[in-house]
């Protein structure tokens, strides 16, 4: 994996889990790879992981289980969906919503043409 340089790692690392538990890689009540084991892969400090691994924890997403690892918690899913809906209508939509206007375009003729591309995809 390549980082980049606008982002601390371990903040990568996390939302490389949270993409990993939305899509189902990672699923409820079942282990994530050891901190040791995601550091050796990505050659990365123990120390970086661990810090993700606790803000997913302190999120309510990951649990540690002594003497076992880490788990994605029941409903982290769920959770994550709804956080990332809730993302979605209060800043990625009124931002589409004003690239529409600046470009001069109708709202009807955009939905429109959402429309008619969601039913190829049905």
């Amino acid at each position: 994996m390549e980082w980049n340089d606008k982002q601390p790692i371990y903040r990568q690392l996390r939302d490389q889990v949270v993409e990993r538990i939305m899509d189902g890689t990672f699923s409820e009540g079942n282990a994530v790879p050891s901190v040791r084991q995601v550091a050796t892969d990505y050659q990365i400090n123990h120390l970086t992981v661990a810090k993700a691994y606790q803000e997913l924890v302190d999120d309510g997403l990951l649990e540690k289980r002594r003497g076992l690892g880490m788990f994605v918690t029941p409903g982290a899913r769920g959770k994550l969906t709804a956080d990332e809906q809730s993302g979605f209508y209060t800043q990625e939509l009124p931002a589409f919503i004003e690239r529409v206007h600046a470009l001069g375009l109708s709202m009807d003729e955009v939905v429109q043409r959402l429309q008619a591309e969601n039913s190829r995809h049905d």
